[in-house]
């Protein structure tokens, strides 16, 4: 064969090929037109009986398994993609960012206000301020609150911030060791919620006083001292939102585990949400549990930073139980006033108030002198 003719053999089939390559997919809409859309339709109406069986079974249909207790004979809970989906990604993504936030305001008010310190000098009077119950009570709760955001967090988004720093197996022992810290410090932190509110709401009644401190913004901004009683408007509100999240994060961490536990929900408590202990109704516990421990974490920050290095002197009423008279008339002066008239100051190297020292003194009997 010449030369000349292998180029044209080679020309025509290249051009045979370019012009299949265009023809061939339009060969559908020929057998479209001459009739085969007849045939499709018998074609299609032969689905496959197991497809339509899992859509039932996706739809809830109830199919058999060997699992007894509400959820028997439900093959495939769909409810459980949603809710990951919303867990990993709206919970997830973006409401740890809250703390952030919270961090980003407190330094930058930090920076640029400086500490409230006091307007006076120390004199070495003292005021009693909480009970060695109190105190107890507090930083029991306060321990756990943190040790429950830890490992909480460690749940939630330890997998996209910590694998990184310890690996796969590092995190997998981590976690495992979140959950069961978790669980048991859950109960413990939910006994000192209570006791919280039981011994603290006496002292958080709102009145007339909380508004005029919030209409002076508490004086965080101005470097002025609104008047306050023994509880402040600001503190009144940070206990009632320990009060009101306590017990939604406390009671919704009970529905997610009790029947991991074996705890059976008591049948007056039945009006309760969330207390029917369905996969769905722990699901949804678990988005209020997630959503208010993260946004209750974030405002805690401002409420430890007050507390400790925001305010001058805050930090000792509850290390040690007593305030200075300085700190307590200018942070609460209408609860100074009243304790001073009552004689409650402790002058310096006294260890109780004098009216204490007094009864102490009438209630002992007296003595032969020697």
């Amino acid at each position: 064969m010449s030369p000349a003719r292998k180029r044209r053999l080679t020309t025509y089939g290249l051009l045979a090929i370019l012009g299949l390559a265009f023809i061939l997919p339009l060969g559908g809409y020929s057998v479209h037109f001459l009739g085969a859309d007849a045939l499709a339709q018998d074609a299609g109406s032969a689905v496959n009986p197991r497809s339509n069986y899992w859509r039932a079974v996706a739809d809830g249909v109830n199919g058999y398994t060997a699992v007894t207790g509400q959820e028997a004979g439900v093959l495939i809970a769909p409810g459980g993609t949603r809710w990951q989906a919303l867990r990993e990604g709206t919970i997830a993504r973006y409401l740890p960012w809250g703390m952030v936030g919270m961090f980003v305001i407190i330094l930058l008010y930090h920076l640029i206000h400086g500490r409230n310190r006091l307007d006076e000098p120390r004199s070495g009077r003292r005021i009693k301020r909480w009970s060695w119950l109190d105190r107890t009570v507090h930083w029991i709760t306060a321990i756990s609150f943190i040790i429950l955001a830890v490992t909480g967090l460690s749940m939630l988004i330890g997998r996209t911030l910590l694998i990184p720093l310890l690996g796969k197996a590092g995190f997998a022992t981590w976690a495992q060791v979140s959950i069961t810290v978790h669980n048991v410090i859950g109960p413990v932190f939910t006994v000192g919620i209570i006791l919280m509110i039981v011994l603290w709401i006496w002292y958080n009644i709102p009145n007339a006083t909380d508004l005029k401190w919030f209409k002076q913004g508490g004086g965080l901004l101005t470097r002025s001292h609104p008047p306050a009683g023994r509880m402040n408007g600001g503190e009144k509100i940070w206990f009632w939102l320990v009060a009101v999240a306590g017990l939604a994060v406390c009671l919704t961490g009970l529905i997610m585990v009790a029947p991991a536990y074996g705890i059976a929900i008591p049948a007056w408590a039945e009006f309760l949400p969330f207390t029917e202990g369905s996969r769905v109704q722990m699901q949804q516990a678990n988005m209020v549990h997630a959503v208010v421990s993260l946004v209750w974490a974030a405002i805690a920050l401002g409420h430890i930073y007050i507390g400790t290095a925001g305010t001058e002197g805050a930090f000792e009423g509850m290390a040690t139980g007593y305030v200075s008279t300085e700190w307590a008339k200018q942070h609460h002066d209408q609860w100074y006033e009243e304790l001073q008239a009552k004689g409650k100051i402790i002058e310096p190297g006294e260890s109780h108030s004098p009216s204490r020292s007094a009864n102490q003194a009438r209630s002992r009997p007296a003595t032969a002198s020697r």
